[in-house]
């Protein structure tokens, strides 16, 4: 049966994303929940906020880039100090080499800008202290700024949600159903979760290329702890819009499946958020998942193995399903 045949009502169209296929690049949605989105036409200082990119870049950039930042003020200012002349700041000796006077004047602006001031090199005249007042007062202000962002990055509410690198076609229910699975893998816990999943299909219509998206209803949306690991459930009946799908017609069709996790945090006291998204590039048909708890060898607790968060095990699917998995077999 042909995609354009089987097309579901129930389409949504607020979901924030076109429905022009052929003007799409990629995924809508990166895995780390980001959109997979580039904006031009204005100037890049614009389009930029750098308070969010701080926010948001990874522990290593961040710090990087307040190394970057503090080695650059220390390097200008050394230049400016180098340029006035090293005579200007007492306490250098002067008859040392041309780098050494330079490695002085940069030394002497790092401990302007923190304003540490050991004392062994203080500066004369007007000039020379006028650009080392300026430097203690934008040392000041630099530092305010980058502790704020520390504490912000620090006390940012965050999900800590692990997503299982796959989704599966498995048996349930005599039927099939589309899995995927979550754990928080800190030591934080999630409270009121709730779960919303959509599916883009990238559909033929009338010889054009559009895209559908389509709610996907879960057999538990929502559960009140997250204490162990969480099996979402998609119930593939009549109603579902991968009602009938083969698998080759899910790859043709560019399924993507959008997650969007929001829970309560008990120790942020706050509610916080996350999602991915899945193609059909990570969909497994014919599996499901392997246990990933188990009891503790002395019986005293439960043990979570989140390396085996996206562990499977193929499983046989009903009749009509084994064929289209065939199918795509032979393919």
């Amino acid at each position: 049966m042909a995609r354009t045949q089987k097309q579901r009502s129930g389409n949504i169209d607020n979901t924030g994303f076109g429905a022009n296929s052929n003007a799409e690049g990629g995924r809508l949605v990166n895995p780390d929940g980001s959109i997979n989105l580039k904006k031009t036409g204005f100037a890049i200082w614009k389009r930029i906020s750098i308070y969010h990119s701080l926010l948001r870049m990874k522990r290593s950039h961040f710090f990087l880039a307040i190394m970057v930042f503090y080695t650059g003020v220390n390097i200008i200012f050394a230049a400016i100090y180098f340029a006035i002349g090293v005579e200007h700041l007492s306490g250098i000796d002067q008859s040392r080499s041309t780098f050494d006077e330079v490695m002085s004047a940069f030394f002497f602006s790092s401990q302007t800008l923190t304003t540490v001031g050991y004392g062994h090199v203080a500066p004369t005249g007007m000039l020379t202290n006028i650009v080392a007042s300026t430097e203690s007062l934008l040392g000041i202000l630099a530092f305010a700024v980058v502790t704020g962002l520390i504490y912000g990055r620090f006390s940012r509410p965050k999900a800590y949600i692990l997503f299982s690198d796959n989704m599966l076609i498995a048996p349930y229910k005599g039927g099939k159903a589309l899995m995927l699975r979550v754990a928080t893998y800190k030591n934080n816990h999630l409270t009121e979760v709730e779960a919303q999943i959509t599916i883009a299909l990238h559909l033929n219509e009338g010889g054009k290329m559009v895209t559908r998206f389509y709610p996907a209803t879960l057999e538990i949306a929502r559960v009140n702890s997250l204490a162990l690991n969480w099996t979402m459930v998609h119930n593939i009946t009549e109603d579902s819009p991968l009602y009938q799908y083969s698998l080759t017609e899910l790859t043709d069709a560019r399924m993507e499946v959008m997650v969007y996790i929001k829970a309560f945090d008990d120790h942020f006291s706050n509610t916080v958020q996350q999602r991915t998204s899945y193609t059909h590039q990570q969909l497994i048909y014919g599996a499901r998942y392997i246990p990933m708890f188990e009891r503790s060898p002395d019986g005293d607790y439960t043990v979570l193995e989140l390396n085996k968060i996206s562990a499977y095990e193929p499983a046989e699917l009903p009749d009509t399903i084994a064929v289209s998995a065939a199918e795509e077999a032979g393919r």
